[in-house]
């Protein structure tokens, strides 16, 4: 299993933590998605590391941006 951490700007209620989670559970491997509104953090939960591009690209399709 691997753990991903990574800040999203931008998501302010439960619809953009809803948006962000249904886009990076498409990933493959990508077995559970927990999102901290309060702290802006995207904690992704696979079975091997995720790409970072398909990470940047499944948030971005989600209408937020990785800070950085």
């Amino acid at each position: 299993m691997s753990t991903t951490t990574v800040n999203v700007e931008g998501m302010s209620c439960a619809g953009c933590a809803s948006s962000v989670r249904a886009e990076l559970s498409q990933l493959s491997g990508v077995t559970e998605v927990g999102i901290d509104l309060a702290a802006g953090t995207v904690t992704i939960t696979s079975t091997a590391p995720v790409d970072d591009a398909d990470l940047r690209a499944a948030i971005e399709e989600a209408g937020y941006q990785l800070a950085s």
